[in-house]
């Protein structure tokens, strides 16, 4: 499988995609948008834009299968899936916040081949690809070289559905916010992850959050030379339930952190 040709052709639509989701911003009215859940919503372009990404990722790979936020969800042949969010940030894009993004990934046996994050507004395309480095409209990146968390920007997602361990969050989050530079929440987890690649962003952890949230950036984030973990330190198989991200330097002093007062929930 030739991963970087796949990748590339990735690239192409979800830039065409985002063209979509651009032209549709302009005249996007919020009562158009409906609940999936509390705090949770999904609009006609999620609807629209994941269809978009269906058709043409199918067209590429026929074999493989989705996992995706908004329902396109099949079993390939084997264990080959497009694993996709087609518009991360919603509530952003709703309010006209302009921080929302499409994040793709392929995923093969519970392995990630490869990630493409692009942010809608800015244009900034992220990628990267098994054994292939990480790139941000066609440069290379890498994580950035903070080697304390007194030396670190850190960023964080608010909880939204799971309210049980709120308190502990709250505890975590005014540890950061004493300890480091400071914490910044952007309300797209992909931009978030894909910010800590390029090296604006030394840390990121959040709960609650899904597989189509995270895939795309674990593997930017790992090409980039950074490292991804749930809260406990496990590194495979991470679905978004929890996730800890940092440069090389920090991951073991944050992690630990974020362990510390998010197991006491």
């Amino acid at each position: 499988m030739d991963l970087k040709s796949i990748c590339n052709d990735v690239c192409v639509i979800a830039k065409r995609t985002g063209e979509f989701i651009s032209q549709e911003s302009g005249s996007f009215d919020i009562g158009d948008a409906r609940l999936k859940g509390k705090h949770d919503f999904v609009s006609y372009v999620d609807i629209e834009a994941e269809k978009k990404l269906s058709a043409e990722l199918s067209a590429i790979l026929p074999q493989a299968g989705f996992i995706a936020e908004e329902g396109t969800n099949k079993k390939g042949q084997g264990t080959l899936n497009w694993i996709i969010d087609p518009l991360d940030g919603t509530t952003n894009f709703m309010h006209g916040a302009p921080v929302f993004s499409i994040s793709i990934a392929l995923e093969h046996d519970d392995e990630i081949l490869l990630g493409v994050i692009l942010d809608v507004p800015s244009g900034e395309l992220f990628h990267a690809y098994r054994e292939g480095g990480a790139w941000l409209n066609g440069k290379r990146i890498q994580v950035s070289g903070a080697k304390t968390l007194d030396d670190s920007l850190i960023a964080t997602g608010f909880p939204y559905k799971d309210y049980e361990r709120l308190d502990s969050y709250l505890s975590c989050l005014e540890f950061f916010i004493r300890k480091t530079h400071g914490v910044r929440r952007m309300g797209s987890a992909a931009i978030d992850l894909a910010w800590l690649a390029c090296g604006r962003y030394d840390g990121f952890f959040e709960y609650g959050l899904n597989r189509w949230d995270v895939a795309a950036g674990i593997i930017i984030i790992n090409e980039a030379g950074g490292m991804v973990s749930d809260f406990s330190g496990h590194r495979k198989n991470i679905d978004g339930s929890e996730i800890v991200a940092a440069n090389g330097k920090i991951f073991k002093a944050f992690r630990r952190e974020v362990e510390k007062y998010m197991k006491q929930a």
